[in-house]
């Protein structure tokens, strides 16, 4: 699967991640990982577990995320 980023481009780059809102297959350049908080239900309410989780975003979707 080749980076739809890339495609609009009009060049070919293999893909590494998916993005985890829009689906879109992309590359190392046009990826953007965050730390997310993990949450699980635990008695009365939420609890936070330790360790973050990892969050893969297109561009995209990150700056749509991240606009003022």
């Amino acid at each position: 699967m080749n980076c739809y980023d890339c495609h609009l481009l009009s060049v070919t780059a293999p893909a590494v991640a998916v993005c985890c809102h829009c689906g879109a297959a992309v590359c190392p350049e046009h990826t953007k990982a965050d730390a997310q908080d993990v949450h699980r239900t635990e008695g009365m309410g939420l609890s936070t577990l330790d360790r973050s989780a990892r969050r893969l975003t297109c561009l995209t979707c990150h700056d749509a995320e991240h606009q003022l």
